[in-house]
């Protein structure tokens, strides 16, 4: 699963916490590191930092927007420390692992982390499927950037470890009992929807709804948000992207030939 995963750094303004989470990534076996926007990248400070894993600095991707840093990806997770005005589903850090164990083994899978001052925005929190929260003392729970990805990364490992297929072995009939206890999984049939895909989809039914005046573009309250988390919660696959945009287009011919009648 670890091949699968990308941490992404949201606008990270020191180069030492990048490098410090090179650092912290490769200790868990984890090295796909993207950096929207850095503000000092490369850096020498960075490549300090590291230590040992400058192979994860070396290979790390750069781009300019959160968009392009997850395009092809089929599962966001936005760690956020702030409770939202429209609430988000939230994982915890000990969960984590487990809720990406159960996507599918195609799907590529990214954990964003914010700005070391304000964290991510809202908007690149309505992008997630999910959130990601660290629990933390009430006193001072800020925790630095690199300490927040170490902990999401140890996480993931320890959970790796426990699942690999000698720890299982080991485990005998109790683990198998335990793994028989729990709801039902998502059968995945279809490959699931890429980030790209399914904003194109957002785009498509918002221009729809604003065409049919079931939401005023001038003031469109929380409709739309709404509607976003209720799709992504069900982490649409492309056959089901596919099958909304048809009725979509279906809908605003409709909407056209309506227009035309009345004029």
């Amino acid at each position: 699963m670890f091949e699968r995963i990308r941490i992404v750094l949201v606008e990270p303004r020191h180069p030492g916490n990048i490098g410090s989470a090179a650092r912290a990534m490769k200790t868990m076996g984890i090295e796909q590191l993207v950096l929207v926007n850095p503000a000092r990248f490369p850096d020498p400070q960075a490549d300090w930092r590291a230590a040992g894993a400058m192979d994860v600095l070396d290979q790390a991707v750069v781009v300019e927007d959160v968009a392009a840093a997850v395009a092809d990806c089929n599962l966001l997770v936005g760690t956020s420390t702030r409770s939202r005005h429209i609430p988000w589903p939230v994982v915890l850090a000990k969960d984590i692992a487990p809720y990406l164990a159960e996507q599918p083994d195609t799907s590529s899978m990214a954990i964003l982390f914010g700005r070391e001052d304000s964290g991510l925005t809202n908007e690149e929190l309505q992008l997630c499927h999910c959130h990601l929260q660290i629990p933390s003392s009430s006193v001072y729970g800020s925790l630095n950037l690199a300490m927040a990805v170490q902990v999401v990364c140890y996480e993931l490992f320890q959970h790796g470890e426990a699942n690999a297929p000698e720890a299982k072995a080991n485990a005998g009939d109790v683990l198998d009992v335990q793994d028989s206890i729990g709801g039902p999984q998502r059968i995945w049939d279809r490959p699931p929807a890429t980030q790209k895909q399914f904003e194109s989809m957002v785009d498509h039914l918002q221009q729809t709804l604003e065409k049919s005046g079931f939401v005023d573009p001038e003031a469109p309250g929380h409709t739309l948000t709404r509607l976003r988390r209720l799709l992504a919660r069900h982490q649409l696959d492309e056959t089901e992207v596919q099958i909304l945009r048809g009725l979509l287009k279906h809908l605003n011919l409709r909407l056209d030939r309506d227009s035309k009648s009345e004029h």
